[in-house]
């Protein structure tokens, strides 16, 4: 399980981080060991300039030296940079799209997960398109974009509105139908074969269908737009969308929904 370098300069590493290995240092010895630890012998001292959850894959940027990571924060804090995904979720939506805005707080009662806290959560907003779904199960492929960088977001938001992403172990409802053969959990009987078994990241876990396909950044010596994008990996569920997949990431930026896509928030 080695990343992909997508970019390298002397400045900044971007890599496809597969799926299962951890963006920033592990909290345990028994985890496995973060992006950087693993390249830095073929590429020297490195340090993740955002994170991505650990069962999420896709595009993450590394800073080579201390003024390319302090150049690099300030642009992620100033939101100067724009991060697209692709997400495959349970289910079919309502409408075409939308923006879920819903604040978000650790969920105290059930660490690591995180949820909808309307009394002391912090402000988080997901674009979301839809692009394509498939039959038996239903599944359909989402193109999203987070507006703010709030732990979990994207995938707290679209479980809230009743589309969790497959491969989901900490927010796929245990008696969501078809999770048993597309989400990690065994069919009764303990079978873990089939398109569970590919699906699976080489950590053992689950295979999560959120990944990070598209990054439009300031290049932190140049100031310089990069703009930097990586397909999904390939899996059973990712495959039943290649075509759609494709299209998405020939075809961004994801458009500003209209009035009437949908703005799901507090009053909803």
């Amino acid at each position: 399980m080695t990343p992909r370098i997508v970019f390298s300069d002397a400045d900044v590493l971007v890599v496809d981080k597969p799926s299962g290995m951890p963006s920033v240092p592990a909290r345990t010895p028994l985890d496995p060991p973060d992006v950087a630890r693993q390249l830095a012998a073929a590429h020297g001292p490195l340090e993740a300039a955002h994170r991505l959850d650990r069962d999420t894959s896709g595009l993450l940027v590394l800073a080579r030296s201390r003024a390319a990571r302090s150049a690099l924060g300030r642009a992620f804090e100033q939101r100067l940079v724009r991060k697209r995904y692709l997400a495959v979720v349970l289910g079919t939506p309502e409408g075409r799209g939308g923006t879920i805005e819903l604040p978000l707080g650790p969920d105290r009662d059930h660490p690591p997960r995180h949820h909808v806290d309307h009394d002391s959560g912090k402000a988080a907003a997901t674009r979301w398109q839809f692009l394509a779904t498939v039959a038996e199960p239903a599944m359909s492929l989402l193109a999203v974009e987070p507006l703010t960088g709030r732990s979990h977001q994207i995938r707290v938001h679209l479980a809230a509105i009743g589309l969790p992403i497959v491969g989901d172990r900490l927010y796929l409802p245990p008696d969501e139908p078809g999770s048993e053969r597309w989400c990690g959990r065994p069919a009764t009987g303990g079978d873990d074969s089939g398109d569970m078994a590919e699906d699976r990241c080489k950590a053992g876990r689950p295979m999560l269908a959120l990944h990070a396909c598209g990054l439009d950044l300031p290049h932190p010596a140049s100031g310089e737009p990069l703009t930097l994008a990586a397909a999904p990996p390939d899996s059973a569920v990712w495959r039943r969308f290649a075509t759609a997949v494709t299209a998405a990431l020939a075809a961004w930026p994801i458009a500003s929904p209209s009035a009437s896509s949908g703005k799901i928030g507090p009053d909803h």
